[in-house]
């Protein structure tokens, strides 16, 4: 909110002046969908008419969070689809997963969190999180641990499952292994390329192929169309002057100012599991001197800020270069390509919500 006409301009914060500590239990207690995702539902989310994929994908997932509402039955599991009950957990038949495969914006992680929401368990026994803070999770609690926690639940959702670090995804794969043992069911999402859509389920083989063992676990679900964030939506505002920038942050109350390559340089110092509480409390995002980024482990800490500020819906007013020049020619057609497409869809996203701000005085 702009301040009023004739006052003194305000001090924005600064997010290279922020080190955050997160403890472990509030990690947990945050595996929750994001702000931005508070009040979604299976009724709010629209289908493309040209794509029947997504209502189909509605239809099943509504299914699956039916299946999941009734507790399980004595000396058994209910299958994930709600298509009947094993009569023992060795016997459980069916998959105990679905998995979303689709390009940028199509919807999915709205779907997963109205799956979330839709089932009928209290929020202690249903859980949602990235990839990436699954991981930092198991960072911070330990591999066993992180399996006695999430072993009590009816439900865990994990959006944009990573492919390109075989580490992490070998280590995710063994907890789901342990997690669907114990009658967690399990819903993921990930990207399809642009360019692979027409590719029928590439996503999903690539996701299939790299859990391996736990393939048969997993229904997957292609969603097809074009990024909701785009459809229809005039073209993204051009990066502004560091004048009109900094002006804004000044006139807007809880906005933050820094010079990108400052942040760059922060964000080297903060854990990437803190960097939600990075952003806690800020009204919009200001930086000058927007540049490519000059290494893949920077651009990679970029990304997981980007998720951060879209997940809570901060702005991003920006001047320098456009959010699509951040990445490299070789980093975008390179293993992580997936990730940093998805960045520059969700910045430019928050740079047109930023749009207003530039007209503060």
């Amino acid at each position: 909110m702009a301040g009023p006409a004739g006052t003194a301009p305000r001090s924005p914060v600064s997010l290279c002046a922020r080190a955050p500590q997160v403890p472990a239990d509030r990690l947990v207690a945050e595996m929750v969908p994001p702000p931005r995702f508070d009040s979604v539902r299976f009724d709010t989310y629209v289908p493309d008419p040209n794509q029947p994929s997504q209502r189909e994908a509605v239809r099943v997932l509504e299914g699956f969070a039916a299946g999941l509402g009734a507790a399980p039955a004595a000396g058994g599991r209910r299958g994930l689809f709600g298509f009947g009950r094993a009569k023992a957990p060795k016997t459980a038949a069916g998959p105990r997963g679905v998995y979303l495969d689709g390009g940028y914006g199509v919807g999915k992680t709205h779907l997963l969190a109205s799956l979330w929401h839709a089932t009928d368990a209290e929020p202690a026994r249903k859980a949602f999180g990235t990839f990436v803070e699954l991981t930092n999770l198991v960072g911070a609690l330990g591999f066993q641990q992180t399996v006695r926690t999430l072993s009590g639940h009816r439900l865990l959702c994990i959006d944009e499952f990573e492919l390109d670090d075989p580490g992490d995804t070998v280590l995710v794969s063994s907890l789901l292994a342990r997690l669907v043992e114990a009658g967690v069911a399990l819903a993921a999402t990930s990207n399809t390329l642009p360019g692979k859509l027409g590719e029928g389920r590439f996503a999903a083989a690539d996701f299939l192929r790299e859990i391996q063992g736990l393939s048969a676990h997993f229904r997957a679900l292609r969603i097809d169309g074009e990024d909701y964030r785009h459809r229809g939506l005039p073209k993204a505002p051009a990066p502004y002057s560091d004048e009109q920038v900094t002006r804004a942050a000044r006139a807007t109350e809880g906005a933050s100012l820094d010079a990108f390559p400052d942040l760059l340089d922060h964000l080297a110092r903060v854990h990437p599991s803190r960097y939600g509480a990075l952003t806690d409390g800020l009204a919009a995002v200001c930086l000058t001197g927007v540049r490519p980024v000059p290494d893949q482990s920077t651009a990679l800490r970029l990304v997981v800020l980007a998720d951060r500020l879209y997940d809570r819906e901060v702005p991003v007013l920006a001047s320098g270069l456009p959010f699509d020049q951040l990445f490299s020619a070789d980093m975008l057609n390179g293993g992580y390509r997936k990730k940093y497409f998805r960045a520059i869809s969700r910045l430019t996203a928050l740079a047109r919500d930023a749009a207003h701000l530039a007209d503060a005085r």
